[in-house]
């Protein structure tokens, strides 16, 4: 199909995007605050336009079709440069000033977000960010944060998430570990080397386990509930870790333990409290918060 022969309703574009990113049309009418008929009216009128069917209809509730997950990138495109767009005319008339906390993982918070953020010193400089680093799910709602960077979806019905892709993990060790024990033939191989965990060390276990890698307790001869302690315990050689892929493979000090080890993935998602439709300083920092990790996950942004 030639996408440039059509010619797009950007209201239908909305409902469309809504309704991926919410998983439902009455959602996607939250989101939009409109109806969930006309949500479906909207949608279809966009089927109609591209001669193809974009979402599936089922008890089990709706699902995007192959053609409608082609167009959810472009679609996602279009929505972030709209909104680019609106934020550069507001701010000839209006500064974005005052304070956003970004909360986030420890060793996130200290390995990515500080490039993530720089653009903002250009584009909004008068927006304050405080880095709320930290493992537990801080609670938006009570205004704990503005934002936050999790990996699991927010319960609590009155949030506003984007899944902004999955971040791949895999086992690292330092050059000269390997060295000195040796780097592992297989994968039974690697159940013989000294593991770093985290706080709960064990539930890497079950994952492991089912890789053929029968790792045991008393492997993990050192760990921290603190992600950037785990990661410098790494780098300094006492073991193996499974660590993000977007930190291990920058770091020249480190390596793979092994080169067919399959990628763990786990996934992120950006949450925010209802703010972002009324804030402009939340919407910055949330647009490039997303805009850089999604770089980072290797998901194409405006």
């Amino acid at each position: 199909m030639n996408w440039q022969a059509i010619s797009f309703d950007w209201n239908q574009v909305r409902a469309f995007l809504a309704t991926a990113e919410k998983g439902s049309f009455s959602g996607a009418a939250r989101a939009l605050r409109t109806t969930q008929p006309t949500i479906g009216r909207q949608i279809g009128a966009l089927e109609e336009a591209l001669g193809v069917t974009l979402v599936e209809r089922s008890v089990r509730g709706l699902t995007l079709t192959e053609a409608g997950r082609n167009l959810l990138d472009h679609v996602r495109a279009m929505g972030e440069a709209a909104t680019l767009i609106s934020m550069v005319a507001d701010v000839n008339s209006q500064d974005v000033t005052g304070e956003v906390t970004v909360t986030g993982t420890d060793l996130l918070s200290a390995s990515v977000l500080p490039s993530v953020l720089w653009p903002l010193r250009d584009t909004a400089p008068g927006v304050r960010v405080r880095i709320l680093a930290s493992s537990e799910l801080e609670n938006l709602t009570e205004r704990d944060a503005d934002i936050a960077i999790r990996h699991v979806w927010p319960e609590q019905p009155d949030l506003i998430a984007r899944h902004l892709g999955d971040f791949r993990a895999n086992l690292y060790a330092t050059s000269d570990y390997l060295d000195r024990a040796g780097r592992p033939e297989s994968m039974r191989d690697i159940a013989d080397c000294d593991f770093v965990g985290n706080a709960d060390p064990e539930r890497l276990m079950a994952p492991l386990h089912n890789m053929g890698i029968p790792v045991r307790p008393e492997s993990f001869v050192m760990s921290s509930a603190n992600g950037v302690v785990a990661w410098e315990l790494v780098k300094a050689g006492y073991g193996v870790s499974m660590q993000p892929e977007v930190i291990g493979e920058a770091e020249p000090t480190v390596e793979r333990v092994f080169a067919d080890f399959p990628s763990l993935e786990f996934p992120v998602w950006l949450v925010t409290h209802r703010e972002l439709q009324t804030s402009r300083r939340i919407r910055v920092v949330f647009d490039t918060v997303a805009r850089g990790l999604s770089e980072r996950l290797g998901r194409r942004q405006p």
